[in-house]
């Protein structure tokens, strides 16, 4: 940076200036130069020449030449004030240059600066694009595996679909293939009760030819005196087991029962028996309150015959119970009698005792009796008809000796079957039961 400085003085004249332009117009005057460097700058100073000045003032009298002296001090002392004052400009100059600089360098800075912050934003930029497109390239991803998941649920749908047809189909064959192995099982017991009705006329016809006075025949003839139960038919003298006319007390009504005279010492009233599975025991209200089946094998002796009997005097109930192994229990209860049918023929048991298990599995307190057609239980789902047979269920209770009979083999996991918790499960179905009174005080 140059900076030109142009004084003039001696003709009553004086001009400071700081641009070159000014300098090229004053190149036609007479002048001196005097050049100045401080530092990076410099500094040129012009004056003009005597002689001209002289040459001006030539018209000046000799007075004023003989002063001539005293104006060249004070022409002097003007250069000295003016070199002060361009001393001073020249340091006022210098800040300016200093000043200047600093703003330059500051400049520079932020400059540098703001290109930095550029290519962070630049580079945050290129980041920013490339998550973007990681983002966009995870959001397909994530379209695709849904796209894919659903497709596999669909599937997995349509496979739980097939295979709840499938399943539906397969227990609808198996509930034919045991309805028909019922039919089958069924058929062979009405065979094989048959064949023992027959045995056992032959066997009643060649009693009657060898003892035709007896009066313990197992067939009882027209004469032969009805008894209130088999106790007292036993105390009668009447101690060979078999089918016996029963009559209820102040009534002309008969019933046939089979009697128990052998069993811990006799007189046992038979009011319900199990043993082969000829008989339906899935019957209606009207058909357990009267009775059905046959004395000499499976049979219900009657509601309505036991309730009257039981509400005369104390009665005792001994179930005896059979399994398919070979094994042999019973349960004895001391205190045994039915409501009226006003009561639906409510049980009431008292007295446990026996090897069927320590807890009753007809549930305590007594419950009301339920069939088919008659729902009296403590449940919603209607046990007697999912259960089948007519029973004292509660909430479908922890017994069934009136369930579905099933043979060997076919036993078990039998929830309807002939039920007795206590002592075989409750999916165990047994092969034989026997339900017997007689009085407490026999």
């Amino acid at each position: 940076m140059q900076l030109t400085a142009y004084f003039f003085w001696g003709c009553g004249i004086f001009l400071a200036s700081g641009y070159n332009s000014f300098s090229r117009s004053m190149e036609t005057i007479g002048k001196k130069q005097y050049q100045v460097q401080h530092g990076s700058c410099s500094y040129t100073f012009l004056l003009p020449e005597t002689d001209n000045c002289r040459s001006s003032t030539s018209y000046v009298s000799n007075a004023v030449q003989r002063d001539a002296p005293l104006d060249y001090d004070d022409s002097v002392q003007r250069l000295q004030l003016l070199e002060n004052i361009m001393e001073n400009n020249t340091q006022w100059l210098m800040k300016v240059l200093n000043q200047t600089t600093r703003l330059e360098l500051q400049l520079l800075e932020h400059s540098l600066s703001t290109n930095k912050l550029e290519r962070q934003i630049s580079d945050q930029t290129s980041e920013i694009t490339k998550l973007q497109e990681k983002n966009s390239f995870l959001e397909k991803r994530v379209l695709e595996m849904e796209d894919k998941h659903t497709l596999q649920l669909k599937s997995i749908k349509d496979e739980k679909d097939q295979l709840q047809v499938l399943v539906a189909r397969q227990n609808s064959i198996i509930e034919e293939l045991e309805k028909q192995l019922v039919t089958a099982t069924v058929n062979n017991s009405v065979l094989q009760k048959q064949q023992h009705d027959l045995m056992e006329t032959v066997h009643n016809l060649l009693t009657m030819i060898s003892t035709p006075n007896s009066k313990n025949n197992f067939i009882a003839k027209e004469e032969q005196i009805s008894f209130k139960d088999c106790a007292e038919a036993f105390k009668s003298g009447l101690t060979t087991s078999g089918i016996y006319t029963l009559t209820v007390s102040n009534t002309v009504q008969e019933k046939k029962a089979y009697c128990d005279m052998e069993t811990g010492g006799g007189g046992w009233t038979v009011i319900q028996r199990r043993e082969d599975g000829s008989v339906d025991f899935h019957r209606t209200w009207k058909e357990y309150k009267m009775g059905f089946g046959d004395p000499a094998g499976e049979y219900w002796l009657g509601n309505e015959f036991v309730s009257q009997l039981t509400n005369q005097k104390r009665y005792v109930l001994k179930i005896h119970l059979k399994d398919w192994e070979g094994n042999e229990a019973y349960s004895l209860y001391d205190h045994f009698s039915l409501a009226t049918e006003e009561l639906k023929y409510r049980i009431y048991l008292k007295g446990l005792t026996g090897t069927a298990g320590k807890i009753s599995s007809i549930s305590q307190p007594g419950n009301d009796f339920s069939t088919k057609d008659a729902d009296n239980d403590k449940c919603i789902c209607k046990c007697s008809q999912m259960l089948t047979g007519g029973w004292w269920f509660d909430a479908c209770g922890p017994s069934n000796l009136n369930g579905m009979y099933y043979p060997l083999r076919q036993n078990n996991n039998k929830f309807n079957g002939i039920k007795w918790y206590y002592w075989k499960g409750s999916g165990y179905s047994l092969k034989a039961t026997t339900m017997m009174i007689r009085p407490a005080d026999f």
